[in-house]
């Protein structure tokens, strides 16, 4: 699958877990679930995966984690807060560009309508309108 097609399935899954569970609950609660539905559609992923820091000979594990990793090239961050700051994307590029991943998915379960909680950020992604 490439990176769109799995950019999708999780949207897809995100609506259906906002659409039964709505807002408030905690970040864990919607990883979980999240985790569960895309592994029940064949997906491969790994939740709170370790993204390593590497400086010259230096490698630096200091506790950054990606919340879902998708078939090892989707970097899904979630959050259950009251507003996305710009720093959350920022800090999803940054995963994406440590990781090599091409495109990561910021999504905030805490909003009336889930499409008003999801971010696309790409790191290069080939024929892509949201390439930079």
């Amino acid at each position: 699958m490439r990176e769109n097609d799995l950019a999708k399935a999780i949207v897809d899954v995100a609506f259906q877990i906002h659409t039964k569970l709505g807002p408030g609950l905690l970040e864990s609660v919607y990883e979980a679930v999240m985790a569960h539905e895309l592994r029940k559609r064949g997906l491969q992923i790994e939740t709170q995966t370790p993204i390593p820091v590497e400086w010259d000979n230096l490698k630096l594990e200091l506790g950054f984690r990606a919340d879902i990793l998708v078939e090892r090239c989707v970097v899904v961050e979630l959050k259950s807060i009251e507003q996305v700051a710009p720093v959350h994307k920022k800090q999803l590029l940054t995963y994406l560009r440590l990781t090599d991943c091409r495109l990561g998915l910021l999504i905030n379960f805490n909003t009336e309508l889930i499409r008003d909680g999801i971010s696309r950020v790409v790191n290069h992604l080939p024929d892509s309108p949201f390439a930079p």
